[in-house]
């Protein structure tokens, strides 16, 4: 299918043009976008061949070919000629803002794997379909998309032992009843095995309510001291995040998770503590020993809280260590911290925004995958770069630093042990970190804020707070 979308990238409009090509896209569209200029988004889809883009005012011989349309202009009367023209082709038309011209209206959708939910209100309320979607979308299930492909995969397997169309009846109301009986969250946990038992099942025609299926491990319980459908006890595993620095700065949340566990990972607690001997280089092994040490406790039954540095999902493996566990039937919950990036250097006095200043945050790991240096992104002034666990190869960073062209009077600090009573900040420029650091030495677990940021709060009364370059009589490089 042929989508021309006819618009001029308004500063008003801009959401609605993002919003529609998007999901033009996601429905296998070919998209053609007639307007003189792009915003960065749609200009980004443009360079990357995702649409076509032929950058002029419209002309009706844009029309040729197209399936539908969609007019995001601001001349009313030109939506309405727009709009006669494709009547006349017999082109379904709609015309952004204006009801009578349209054809047909996009939808509010929620995807989750095969299944799909669309709230329209004719274009009267969208913002009103949205909040309508999410109640609906928030009110089923968890794992409803993963159930319908569970599904899918036993009516696949039926259809292969059982291909006579003559018993299309016998399949579809044995499918019926398991679909009616079974909870969802039961379907959505199913693996190969289990299916192998219910098609036997199929073939005996038992009735799938007698039919027992044992899962490999329990999943967890998200209350303490939970169990399984079978009411054998179950362990349970949170993944928390114990923000930086003083354990003053842990969240209620977080301190109420160390309470209650049975297994945690800091000394406060007067429980059993285990804790991931991460070195350089080994860090992966120490994941993977630590990862067997606490399937075997949540085999037990036990109430695992996993503290993570920062927040969980920040450069934490938090997402890793979901999927690990969700492949041995545990969900783990995730209760979020305070991550180094954003409260590591505030706590220092370094804003990483400011009005007027800097409108963006960047976060970029020192450390890729297989030790490699990151990609450092090109030069914006108003942008702040972070760049964490990284102080060790500052040399390094710098370097490409310089190659993207990184001024090197920009403003640099290097923030350590953020939080803790011995949190120190060390201030210089592209051109001078290195020597500065050189002189003072460093922590290994300090972060890199690059940017003007950096000195936005830096007057005389926060000045005596911090170390700086100006200090170690290095005025020059400052």
């Amino acid at each position: 299918r042929r989508l021309a979308h006819l618009g001029v990238a308004s500063q008003g409009q801009d959401h609605y043009n993002r919003r529609q090509v998007f999901s033009a896209l996601e429905d296998d569209d070919h998209v053609t976008v007639v307007a003189p200029e792009l915003c960065a988004e749609l200009q980004c889809r443009a360079d990357s061949k995702q649409i076509q883009w032929p950058q002029q005012i419209f002309k009706d011989k844009d029309l040729a070919g197209a399936d539908i349309v969609l007019t995001v202009i601001n001349d009313g009367d030109e939506s309405r000629r727009i709009a006669a023209i494709c009547r006349g082709q017999c082109i379904p038309i709609n015309a952004a803002d204006i009801n009578d011209l349209c054809d047909f209206w996009f939808m509010s959708t929620h995807r989750d794997h095969s299944v799909q939910i669309a709230v329209s209100t004719n274009s009267k309320a969208p913002r009103l379909a949205n909040r309508i979607r999410r109640q609906v979308a928030s009110a089923l299930p968890r794992g409803t998309g993963l159930a319908v492909e569970q599904i899918r995969r036993l009516r696949r397997r039926i259809r292969e032992v059982d291909p006579s169309p003559a018993n299309g009846k016998r399949q579809m109301t044995w499918l019926t009843q398991l679909c009616n009986y079974w909870p969802i969250e039961q379907l959505a946990r199913l693996d190969s095995d289990n299916i192998d038992d219910l098609l036997d099942a199929y073939v005996q025609q038992a009735d799938p309510k007698s039919v027992k299926i044992a899962h490999k491990s329990a999943p967890a319980s998200p209350v303490l001291g939970g169990s399984n459908e079978h009411g054998a006890a179950s362990g349970s595993l949170v993944l928390v995040g114990a923000s930086v620095g003083d354990p003053d700065l842990l969240t209620v949340r977080t301190h109420r998770e160390l309470l209650q566990a049975d297994i945690p990972v800091l000394s406060i607690i007067k429980r059993e503590v285990y804790t991931a001997r991460k070195f350089p280089g080994a860090a992966s092994e120490a994941q993977d020993d630590l990862n067997r040490h606490e399937l075997e406790e949540l085999a037990k039954g036990k109430r695992i809280v996993r503290l993570k540095q920062g927040d969980p999902f920040a450069y934490g493996r938090g997402g890793e260590e979901i999927i690990f566990y969700r492949s041995h039937r545990y969900e783990a919950q995730v209760v979020p911290g305070l991550s180094s990036a954003i409260n590591g250097p505030g706590l220092c006095g370094i804003p990483v925004t400011h009005r007027g200043v800097t409108d963006q945050v960047l976060i970029v790991s020192g450390v890729n995958h297989d030790g490699d240096l990151p990609v450092v992104p090109e030069y914006l002034d108003t942008r702040t770069p972070v760049v964490l666990m990284a102080v060790k190869r500052l040399p390094a960073i710098v370097s490409l630093l310089h190659v993207a062209a990184y001024p090197g009077s920009l403003p640099v600090a290097i923030v350590e042990r953020a939080g803790c009573s011995d949190q120190r900040t060390v201030r210089a420029t592209v051109a001078s970190i290195v020597e500065v650091v050189e002189r003072v030495g460093h922590n290994a677990s300090g972060l890199i804020v690059i940017g003007h940021s950096v000195n936005v709060l830096s007057d005389a009364a926060i000045q005596d707070r911090f170390l700086d370059a100006s200090t170690l009589g290095l005025h020059s490089a400052e």
